[in-house]
C-alpha cells in the first residue's frame, strides 16, 4: 500500500521537540495536543471513546447510524470520502456503508500504525474501493493525492476534533476542507454541544482515570523521544471548564516546584504551575453555523442525538462564498 507521508510527519522529532522548547518556554505552558496521539496515547483514546462517562463517541455513533439515508442523499452516488484525523476509522465504516457506492477513501493522521490499520481495513470491507492514506497533520497545508477517482468529495470530520481548535484554527481548516473538496464538494462535521459543566468535566475526567493515563503519557513521550526527565508523579491530570472560550481545558498539574530537563533545556515548574495540553470548545447551532459560513460554507442539514448532547452537521459550498 502506498502512503503519501508528508514532511511534517508523526515521527519527525524536530517538530516534536520544537513544539514542545517552545511551549514549556510561556507564560503559560503548552504542548499542542496533536502530540498526544503516538501510539500509547491513540490506544488510551480509543479506550476513553468506550468509557461511560465520555459520551461523544456514543452519541455521534448513533446519530450516524440513525441517519444512513439521509447522508446518502446528501453526498450522492460515487462520491470520494476524505476523513481528516481519521484514527481507527470505527465512524467511518457507518459512513461508507451509508454512502451509495463509493469510489474511494482518503484517511488523514498523524498516527502512522493507526492509519495504515485503518485504510487496511477498509480495503478489506469495501474491496472496490480506492484507498490513499496520508501521513500528515491535518492543520498543516497540504494537497490531495493525485490520480483521485473522478466523484464528489466530501470531507468527513467526526469526533468533535473541530473543538481541539481555536477559532482561527477551525476556520483556517475549514476553508482548506473547502479547497480539498472544491465547489461541488460537501462535508459531515460532528460537533459537541455546550451543556451541563458537570457533565462535560465528567467526560474528561473519567472516574476510571483513562482521560488522566492519555495526558500523562505526553509526559512519558517527551522522556522516550525527547530525553526529558519528567517524574509522572510529580504531576496530575486536571480537567477545567473555561466559560469565556466555552472549551473544557486538559492541564497537566505540577505537584511541587521542580525543575525539568529536556536534553540541554531546563524548565522550572512552580507547584500549582500547568500544561496546557489540550482544550474542546462546545458550539451550539448558531455559533457554529456562523464559523462555517465564514470559512465559505453554510449547514444544509443538522442530526442530533435523542439526548441532544451531540451534533452531526451536513455542509456544502456558500453560493458566492469562494475558497480562501
Amino acid at each position: 500500500m502506498d502512503v503519501l507521508t508528508a514532511t511534517l510527519s508523526h515521527s519527525d522529532n524536530s517538530l516534536f521537540r520544537s513544539d514542545v522548547v517552545e511551549g514549556l518556554s510561556r507564560l503559560q505552558k503548552t504542548i499542542p495536543c496533536r502530540w498526544l496521539y503516538d501510539e500509547r496515547g491513540s490506544d488510551l483514546f480509543e479506550e476513553i471513546t468506550r468509557l461511560e462517562d465520555y459520551y461523544p463517541t456514543r452519541s455521534e455513533t448513533a446519530i450516524l447510524r440513525a441517519c444512513q439515508p439521509e447522508l446518502r442523499q446528501f453526498a450522492g452516488p460515487g462520491s470520494m470520502l476524505i476523513e481528516y484525523g481519521a484514527g481507527a476509522g470505527v465512524k467511518t465504516e457507518l459512513v461508507l456503508k451509508a454512502l451509495a457506492e463509493p469510489r474511494g477513501y482518503v484517511p488523514i493522521d498523524v498516527a502512522r500504525e493507526y492509519l495504515l490499520q485503518t485504510a487496511r481495513r477498509m480495503e478489506s470491507r469495501f474491496p472496490s474501493l480506492w484507498v490513499r492514506p496520508i501521513e500528515r497533520d491535518f492543520m498543516s497545508a497540504f494537497e490531495m493525492p493525485t490520480g483521485m477517482p473522478v466523484g464528489r468529495r466530501v470531507g468527513f470530520f467526526p469526533g468533535s476534533t473541530i473543538g481541539n481548535l481555536d477559532i482561527l484554527e477551525a476556520e483556517a481548516f475549514l476553508s482548506q476542507m473547502l479547497r480539498h473538496v472544491g465547489l461541488d464538494g460537501a462535508a459531515i462535521v460532528g460537533v459537541d454541544l455546550v451543556k451541563p459543566v458537570e457533565r462535560l468535566l465528567r467526560a474528561y475526567d473519567d472516574s476510571e482515570g483513562v482521560t488522566a493515563q492519555f495526558n500523562l503519557n505526553l509526559l512519558a513521550r517527551i522522556n522516550g523521544e525527547l530525553g526529558g526527565d519528567f517524574h509522572l508523579d510529580r504531576f496530575r491530570h486536571v480537567a477545567r471548564w473555561n466559560d469565556a472560550e466555552r472549551a473544557v481545558e486538559m492541564h497537566l498539574l505540577s505537584l511541587t516546584h521542580q525543575w525539568v530537563s529536556i536534553g540541554r533545556r531546563r524548565f522550572q515548574f512552580r507547584e500549582g504551575e500547568t500544561i496546557h495540553t489540550e482544550s474542546s470548545r462546545k458550539y451550539d447551532h448558531e455559533s457554529f453555523g456562523a464559523l462555517a459560513e465564514r470559512a465559505g460554507w453554510c449547514v444544509s442539514q443538522a442530526w442530533e442525538d435523542d439526548g441532544r448532547l451531540f451534533c452531526v452537521f451536513a455542509l456544502s459550498p456558500r453560493a458566492g462564498g469562494g475558497q480562501r
